[in-house]
């Protein structure tokens, strides 16, 4: 486990835990936060209906194929979109979202979930450009909507 983490949701735990079946080990799941799940529930946003994307493109061409993908989606569905970042490349993803999607967009920024410096706050995009956080390597979740 790691900040808010579940093993198999976003991290490769799922390897250990597919071993672990393998070996014909009894594999019991704990109850706990998943940060995903924590993001969502303190964004403001639909938790009725969303979408988790894991994590997006490294190639910055395809990263803004997939924001722009995500934005439409929010914009058709409604549904939230959840996604996360190598926590290195995190102010980057806020640069290319902030170039490249609709300011009118919802979007929560929701840092060191359960940690010392937790930071979650949903704001316009277009209002980012004014208060953009420098989060370069802390765990973040994102998520996006209309």
């Amino acid at each position: 486990m790691s900040e808010a983490g579940c093993a198999g949701i976003a991290d490769p735990g799922s390897d250990f835990i597919a071993l672990a079946h393998r070996m014909g080990a009894e594999v019991h799941p704990l109850v706990g936060p998943s940060s995903i799940l924590l993001a969502l529930i303190a964004s403001g946003m639909t938790g009725q209906h969303f979408t988790f994307h894991g994590y997006l493109p490294i190639e910055k061409t395809d990263k803004i194929k997939k924001l722009n993908e995500l934005q439409n989606n929010a914009h058709k569905s409604g549904y939230t979109q959840i996604f996360m970042e190598t926590p290195y490349r995190n102010n980057a993803l806020i640069q290319d979202m902030l170039e490249n999607c609709d300011g009118n967009l919802n979007l929560c920024i929701a840092t060191d979930i359960t940690g010392k410096a937790e930071s979650i706050r949903t704001m316009k995009l277009k209002d980012w450009k004014t208060a953009k956080p420098d989060i370069h390597k802390i765990p973040t979740v994102f998520c996006l909507n209309y």
